[in-house]
């Protein structure tokens, strides 16, 4: 195997380390929040498009965040980033985060996913990327992953625009609404990608747990699963966000919650823009590990007949996308 110099001066990964906050503890306090791994899965991503690009980048799409096991809170994080695919404006870097305990400094891979970058010029226009070129066995082999999943990430992007979300619903819904703070500003002025994903964790969260509820079982519905996490615009500081999430399916074990963000400017409430859209499935744990069953759900409206099938249809297609397994995304 030919070996092909990196760009001069450029680093194609980097890892991130650091202790697990209180702050991100999922309610219930069992796990750490998927919100949490989710800006933790963006930080790493971002550090590592931004390296390679040399230029300010933005957050285009994260796909198939799986949560394969929970983290403990107060947990040694690992995140480690790089580069597996690039286009002529965009960088695709795959994240595994894993987790070990402070006593035994043992990492294990929880979540692994792929995330898209869109580097920006000074003018805020789109900008080139240095080209990026596979080397070891494991390069190869995660760039012919990532481009494999191009294909269907545009499908699914092209479904979910196609479906119409209105107040023709009978379906559970948590909405929540506040001003973007300064304390979530990136270089660009704008609110970072991962923030915006802890947000939406938490509004699907509210809609889990709220329909999933049984005694206690409630504070213990957890996110095993995100995808098609589309960015359209940016979230600016001083923006009125409206994060509304609705369940359109449910499984015998899991709930499937669609999370529309949208935004405006507070002088014009009314003129919403939607920024982000995606799917989240949340489960409720029950002993060793074994989702619990949950009510079933039976749509009422002909929009949430649509939602329903919709999910249906997404749950198919990711049946073919094959997952990344951990281990060669470690892989040297």
């Amino acid at each position: 195997m030919t070996s092909t110099p990196r760009a001069v001066g450029r680093d194609d990964r980097i890892t991130l380390r650091f202790l697990a906050t209180p702050a991100d503890t999922a309610a219930g306090g069992r796990s750490v929040a998927a919100g949490s791994v989710m800006e933790w899965i963006d930080k790493a991503g971002y550090a590592c498009a931004v390296g390679w690009a040399g230029a300010y980048c933005v957050t285009a799409y994260v796909g198939n965040v799986r949560h394969r096991r929970p983290i403990p809170p107060g947990s040694l994080i690992e995140a480690e980033a790089r580069l597996v695919h690039t286009g002529r404006t965009s960088m695709h870097v795959l994240v595994t985060v894993s987790s070990s305990g402070v006593d035994e400094h043992r990492y294990r891979p929880a979540t692994t996913c792929i995330l898209v970058f869109v580097a920006k010029g000074a003018d805020g226009r789109t900008a080139e990327v240095p080209v990026w070129q596979p080397r070891s066995r494991a390069d190869h082999k995660l760039a012919a992953a990532a481009a494999d999943r191009i294909a269907a990430r545009a499908e699914i992007r092209q479904l979910m625009l196609e479906q119409v979300h209105s107040d023709d619903t009978a379906a559970p819904r948590a909405t929540m609404r506040f001003l973007v703070p300064t304390g979530v500003v990136n270089f660009g002025g704008k609110a970072h990608g991962g923030t915006v994903m802890r947000w939406i964790d938490e509004a699907a969260y509210a809609c889990a747990a709220s329909w999933a509820k049984d005694g206690e079982t409630s504070s213990a519905a957890v996110a095993v699963y995100s995808g098609g996490i589309h960015f359209f615009a940016p979230v600016r500081i001083g923006d009125l966000v409206e994060v509304d999430a609705r369940l359109i399916h449910t499984g015998g074990h899991s709930m499937h919650i669609s999370i529309r963000v949208s935004c405006a400017d507070p002088r014009e409430p009314g003129e919403w823009v939607l920024t982000t859209q995606c799917i989240s499935v949340f489960v409720v744990p029950g002993a060793a590990g074994v989702a619990l069953p949950v009510p079933r759900w039976q749509p009422r409206t002909e929009e949430d007949r649509g939602l329903d099938a919709h999910a249906r249809e997404l749950i198919a297609l990711r049946e073919h996308i094959v997952p990344i397994p951990a281990s060669l995304s470690l892989e040297p």
